[in-house]
């Protein structure tokens, strides 16, 4: 029997992952420690776009009806296989997968779209901007809209008590940058430390485990990309 595990992303995505880690022998336990929100963007008046970006499923997912059908008819690139299966679900033909990251993502749309190509630039308030920045220095202009925020979740003593229990945990599985800002806030609590004395902690990407030096390097793993797939692989080895 596996370890246990403890699952940090929002939901629903933590549900699913519940399900699979319990598939392959482990013992999950969800506590989401961010939330996706939508905004209720709408599109910016006066932008004829040539093509549609989208980041992640959430942007699709939590992007209004009406913005998603005045850009449906448009070119559209999304990070990954998942993103893409998302944007075909809301009416895109075709979509172009990316190589499942934004740097990644950039780079193959500066390959196929043309100088002075306008880009709508479905995102989150919270993102890095390498994405918008390798488009732009390609001569292509990116108009983000912005149609969700990234908040952080906490819990009172009660609450983690209840959903945690009071067996320590293998391994911490962290997604995002801000899901580790709101991971530190908890680990002073006295109700969290004992859980978390030998944890392994296994990171989407480096920039997710840059605050984490505190736990030292031995116990942090970083997926080789950054997907879940690459986590579960690490969670695996």
């Amino acid at each position: 029997m596996g370890g246990r595990v403890l699952i940090t992303r929002p939901e629903p995505g933590a549900a699913r992952t519940s399900k699979r880690l319990q598939a392959l022998g482990f013992k999950p336990v969800c506590l989401p420690l961010t939330e996706i929100r939508p905004t209720f963007a709408e599109l910016p008046a006066g932008n004829d776009f040539d093509a549609v970006a989208f980041p992640s499923a959430n942007a699709v997912r939590h992007a209004q009806p009406a913005l998603l059908r005045a850009v449906a008819g448009l070119p559209a690139f999304a990070v990954g296989r998942a993103t893409a299966e998302a944007a075909a679900d809301a009416g895109f033909e075709s979509p172009t997968i990316g190589p499942g990251y934004g740097q990644g993502l950039a780079t193959l749309m500066t390959s196929r779209l043309a100088r002075g190509t306008r880009v709508a630039y479905l995102c989150g308030h919270v993102r890095t901007r390498g994405f918008e920045e390798t488009l732009r220095a390609a001569g292509i202009e990116v108009i983000p809209v912005e149609v969700y925020d990234t908040v952080m979740l906490d819990y009172s003593d009660e609450e983690l008590r209840a959903v945690l229990g009071n067996e320590a945990f293998d391994t911490v599985l962290l997604y995002s940058h801000v899901a580790v800002r709101a991971f530190l806030k908890l680990t002073d609590r006295s109700v969290m430390l004992p859980l978390l004395d030998r944890a392994t902690l296994i990171c989407m990407s480096e920039r997710v485990a840059e605050p984490l030096s505190s736990f030292g390097g031995e116990r942090i793993r970083i997926a080789a990309e950054p997907d879940e797939e690459a986590m579960l692989a690490r969670l695996a080895g």
